[in-house]
């Protein structure tokens, strides 16, 4: 929503006078950015809420935007985001507690960062932090995740992590300050809840699998049934976490296939591509479409990364390889571009001649979907890797818990077309092991037990090779 400043019945003239005008805007904005911080440290103290976490909180939800009162898609209001929609209550909730109006809670950022303030405390409460533990960030994890309404553990835990990775990153945005905090969060039941474990349902390579709602997308047998020949771009109006959350939740109606992450570009995959999501707003083209969905609000352009453009750009061009969709924007659209459709999303600040240089012509460039961790598998930690050029990197990885090495090598070049690609490691007293073809993103794993042992390793992508000496010994 763009908000238009009008002028009535003013007429100024001058340079004097303008410079004035300018000075007074300027003024304007920074009592407004100095309100928004006194509001934190008010709320923080008013509810005995760590004030650099409560911070975080709102910079993962909105990037400290209140949005002028208008609702995120899941119905999150202000800069806290507190939700209210057929299953979360945190607006009623917040409302309750601070004895404000919801009417200014949705528009009053104060009032809705102390809002937000009450609701992770009670969540805290009814968790039963003590006084001592309230002190301690890293104790919050579990109130910070239950703040989220999420569905269920695993989303709960993408959007907790989410809150911390920003506290561990600080803010410095709209006048208002963080200090980066390193915090080891205890996750107490959402321990085990880890969300990077890749599922072998998702149809992209490298993606997580958090299932939408059935009632919210339809069951298909495309493209056996249906031809799937456009890709549209969208834009969350919320956050990561929430969007993630919101589709699955019956009460929403609405879904996509993927959902991208700003800050890394991490994908989701929600609806399987056989089965028609409800994104387009648009029967028909709910029924040829593949649909994803961009963490941010359409009006913020600091939620459009270059990481969120590559990551997303190497899907659509896996989805147009595997359709045979044309890699141009008569087939890869906005929403905005759905004929009928009322929405307006990507916006203006979505960047079209980036995105589609990244999306390119589907045999080079963009981001390998793979990482040499998810190659090795878990527990491998890289401990060493050898540029192929400009067409690939070779990694060397180890695993403490069962002392085996094991090598990938990842392609940057014709990411998605079968190219000759290998990798191997050979233990010293033992026979070499190798693993090369025709691969279309990376050869390997090729893992060996190399415990008080010294290895070679290496490989190759087209000519660039490498194979390194006898070492990483013991």
């Amino acid at each position: 929503m763009m908000k238009k400043l009008l002028l009535a019945g003013v007429l100024i003239v001058g340079a004097q006078q303008a410079a004035l005008v300018g000075t007074a805007q300027a003024t304007s904005a920074q009592a407004t950015a100095v309100t928004l911080s006194a509001a934190f440290d008010k709320a923080a103290a008013t509810y005995e809420v760590p004030r650099d976490l409560l911070v975080a909180l709102g910079y993962a939800e909105t990037h400290l935007d209140g949005h002028d009162g208008e609702p995120s898609a899941s119905g999150g209001y202000g800069v806290m985001h507190l939700v209210s929609n057929p299953t979360t209550k945190a607006l009623e909730d917040a409302a309750k507690i601070t004895s404000q109006t919801a009417a200014k809670l949705k528009t009053d950022d104060a009032a809705n960062v102390l809002g937000g303030a009450a609701v992770l405390r009670a969540k805290a409460d009814k968790l039963g932090l003590t006084a001592a533990e309230r002190k301690d960030p890293a104790k919050w994890y579990e109130a910070v995740a239950a703040y989220g309404g999420a569905a269920n553990a695993s989303t709960a835990r993408i959007y907790a992590d989410a809150v911390y990775e920003v506290l561990a990153n600080g803010v410095n945005t709209a006048g208002v300050k963080a200090t980066a905090k390193v915090v080891e969060p205890d996750r107490g039941k959402y321990d085990n809840a880890d969300p990077r474990t890749l599922a072998a349902t998702t149809d992209y390579p490298g993606a997580l699998w958090a299932a939408a709602s059935s009632s919210n997308y339809a069951v298909s047998n495309r493209p056996t049934d249906e031809k799937i020949d456009r890709i549209i771009i969208h834009v969350t109006q919320g956050s990561y976490a929430g969007t993630i959350s919101w589709f699955q939740n019956s009460a929403a109606k609405v879904s996509a296939h993927y959902v991208v992450r700003s800050s890394d570009g991490q994908i989701t995959q929600m609806v399987r591509e056989k089965n028609r999501a409800f994104h387009a707003g648009v029967s028909s083209y709910n029924h040829r479409s593949v649909g994803i969905e961009h963490e941010g609000f359409i009006n913020d352009a600091s939620w459009f990364t270059d990481q969120m453009y590559r990551s997303s750009a190497a899907l659509t061009r896996n989805i147009a390889d595997r359709y045979g969709i044309p890699k141009d924007r008569s087939h890869i659209i906005g929403h905005v571009e759905v004929p009928g459709s009322d929405h307006t999303d990507p916006g203006s600040h979505w960047d079209w001649n980036k995105y589609m240089s990244y999306v390119g012509g589907g045999s080079g460039g963009g981001t390998n979907p793979y990482t040499a961790e998810k190659v090795c598998g878990t527990g491998y930690k890289v401990i060493d890797s050898q540029a192929l050029g400009t067409s690939g990197t070779v990694y060397l990885l180890y695993n403490s818990t069962n002392a085996n090495n094991c090598v990938a090598t990842l392609k940057k070049t014709s990411l998605g077309k079968a190219s000759a690609t290998s990798a191997f490691l050979q233990v010293t007293g033992k026979a070499k092991v190798s693993d090369s073809g025709s691969f279309t993103y990376y050869a390997g794993p090729v893992r060996a037990a190399a415990e008080d042992k010294c290895v070679k390793w290496g490989g190759s992508v087209g000519t660039a090779t490498y194979e390194s000496p006898s070492e990483h010994c013991g």
